[in-house]
């Protein structure tokens, strides 16, 4: 069976950098705006908001040289999960587990410090590296 995905668009907020109480270890998540390949009957362009975790040394990366409205490639795996919030009430999400994300544009020189992108490749994270 495949699960991959393969994204290319802005992050709508600076990514979230969070460390595990259980491992210690990074997760990054951010959201995605992609748009679709159609415009609505008023002929604009809408977009699909997805959310995007990464792991370790890519969630770092991602953390330290992403921000807001920065041009990216996600390359992952869909995950849909759920969960009951304080109310009681079921919930479910769809996230993309990103195990590379390439940074399709330079932001300033002093976030980048001469980085490129090829410098960022993310590592495979198994079933055993998610908490939840």
């Amino acid at each position: 069976m495949i699960n991959t995905v393969i994204l290319i668009g802005r992050l709508t907020r600076d990514p979230e950098l969070r460390y595990t109480t259980n491992a210690g270890a990074a997760l990054t998540t951010f959201t995605l705006a992609v748009d679709r390949p159609f415009t609505n009957q008023q002929g604009e362009r809408e977009a699909d908001f997805i959310r995007i975790v990464t792991w370790r040394k890519l969630a770092e990366n991602c953390a330290n040289y992403l921000g807001k409205g920065r041009l990216v490639a996600v390359d992952g795996r869909l995950q849909v999960r759920n969960y009951e919030n304080s109310e009681g009430e079921r919930r479910i999400i769809a996230e993309v587990v990103a195990s590379n994300v390439q940074f399709l544009e330079r932001g300033d020189s002093t976030a980048n410090k001469g980085d490129t992108a090829s410098d960022f490749v993310g590592e495979e994270v198994t079933e055993e590296d998610v908490p939840f």
